[in-house]
């Protein structure tokens, strides 16, 4: 009952990484499966489909992030990571907007690219535009990192 705090604090770090991973899995894997039909009729557009396909994965890499600055702050990577139950809660809530954010919206990234490797499939030199409705998403993605990075920031000058 002693390290519960830290299970939980734990806890949260896993989620945020684990989510936000699976989320960019998932997301990558239905682009790169639309991006692999393009490529099987038109070999030249690799490069162009290749990014449309990667966008979903920073997610991955937002949440990764949050578990990096987590364990951080809780003295698992360097440190005493002795926190109370109540902290272990609060870090635990702070990572859950990335690791919930992260998976939906990379998931929600990895459609978007779907439609836009159609578009480009088409009209090649509509890269520019076909671009920006996957990265529309992303902005879901990094305000999640965002609310995560204060809430993980602000447990710390925490009296607890």
């Amino acid at each position: 009952m002693e390290n519960l705090g830290l299970f939980f604090a734990l806890a949260g770090a896993a989620l945020s990484a684990g989510l936000a991973g699976c989320g960019s899995a998932i997301g990558v894997g239905i682009a790169g499966q639309a991006a692999s039909g393009v490529v099987t009729q038109e070999p030249n557009m690799f490069s162009k489909v290749l990014v449309l396909q990667l966008l979903p994965g920073t997610q991955g890499i937002y949440g990764l992030l949050i578990a990096f600055i987590t364990l951080t702050q809780i003295g698992i990577m360097g440190g005493s990571p002795d926190i109370s139950l109540l902290k272990g809660l609060l870090y635990f809530a702070a990572c859950f907007p990335m690791a919930i954010g992260g998976l939906l919206s990379a998931i929600a990234q990895g459609k978007c690219s779907v439609a836009a490797i159609g578009l480009v499939a088409k009209r090649p030199d509509q890269f520019g535009k076909a671009m920006i409705f996957p990265a529309m998403v992303e902005t879901y993605a990094i305000l999640s990192l965002l609310i995560s990075i204060l809430a993980i920031f602000g447990i710390q000058g925490l009296a607890l």
